[in-house]
């Protein structure tokens, strides 16, 4: 048999769907914009096989980290439908940092991770700068991150995030819910809308052709980063317990901060919920329950603070542009009771 026979046309990372070339480029778009994230802390730039952090900057005695990871979640789909990607990031870095503030951490430096079947440098871009925005509001430093592009996994320009923040609290001013007494007024810090959560029912609640208009838009809005306006009141404040009001709403994340033997009393009329999502609950038939189970209800974050710090507390907020309002009270007991 002669040698032709064998012989087949070469198949190359690029015609198997992978640009290493283009991957190089969306890292030296990003290096830029990440050196407008850097803090004192940092100790190299983007690049490296890895990062570098000195917390001694901060000038604590006992530096403990603090670590989180989040997504975005199905948030993702309706960017897809709106084509629009310059927020997402904001929501990447804002499910990340918020969980860190709950126990008092400042977040001190953040990675991303992102996944597509095609890297569109376009609209990695956008999602970069809404990255590097998100870093800008919660005062950490992008450090590093992964891009990988992974053709027949994803299709096309279909992609997916993940992010990693890490923080730094004193030992002695670690936030663990210790102080909660029964009596202590429950602060909630308004949403800037949806969040990040629900976007698996909101999906079916709205049609493709709202999603690319002006429900998109709304859907779209970034998530409230709270870190320093939170970080600023816990100087000012005691601040007993904070909670991330995420997925679960208010029934599965407020008992996360109560000690055992308390639970919480919710009154649902001590603040305006966005007409936005009386109109989900109306188009979808989902419980008054559901509902308050799900999706934030216009609060994004609820602090436990003393009666007598709430003046106090919420002039401060508001410095920050944080509306909020005292929606309850620590009671004996167990759970939630929303009423």
């Amino acid at each position: 048999m002669g040698r032709e026979a064998y012989q087949v046309s070469a198949i190359t990372y690029v015609k198997a769907g992978v640009s290493i070339d283009k991957g190089n480029a969306f890292v030296r778009f990003i290096k830029p914009l990440a050196k407008k994230t850097r803090n004192a802390g940092v100790c190299d730039g983007i690049g490296g096989f890895s990062s570098l952090y000195d917390v001694a900057p901060f000038h604590l005695k006992r530096p403990l980290l603090v670590a989180s990871t989040d997504g975005v979640g199905t948030k993702l789909a309706v960017a897809k439908i709106a084509g629009r990607h310059d927020t997402i990031g904001i929501d990447l870095v804002a499910m990340c940092v918020n969980d860190l503030v709950t126990c008092g951490a400042r977040p001190i430096f953040f990675l991303d991770y992102l996944a597509t079947g095609k890297l569109d440098l376009a609209q990695s871009k956008a999602v970069m700068r809404g990255i590097v925005k998100g870093c800008q509001q919660a005062g950490c430093a992008l450090v590093g991150g992964e891009t990988a592009e992974m053709p027949g996994f994803y299709q096309g320009p279909e992609y997916d995030l993940a992010g990693f923040a890490v923080g730094v609290v004193e030992k002695s001013k670690v936030i663990d819910h210790r102080l909660v007494r029964a009596g202590d007024a429950i602060l909630g810090l308004h949403s800037s809308g949806f969040h990040s959560n629900g976007y698996s029912l909101l999906r079916k609640v709205f049609s493709a052709d709202e999603m690319r208009g002006k429900i998109g838009r709304v859907l779209l809005t970034p998530t409230q980063i709270y870190v320093k306006p939170v970080l600023a009141l816990i100087e000012k404040v005691e601040v007993r317990a904070i909670a991330h009001i995420t997925g679960g709403g208010f029934y599965d994340n407020i008992p996360r901060v109560i000690p055992k033997g308390l639970g919480a009393h919710v009154a649902r009329s001590t603040w305006r919920v966005p007409e936005i999502f009386w109109q989900v609950m109306k188009r979808s038939g989902v419980s008054f329950h559901e509902m308050f189970r799900t999706f934030n209800m216009g609060i994004g974050m609820t602090v436990v603070i003393r009666p007598e710090d709430i003046v106090k507390a919420q002039t401060l907020l508001k410095r920050f542009g944080i509306q909020s309002n005292v929606i309850g009270e620590v009671i004996k007991g167990k759970g939630v009771r929303l009423t």
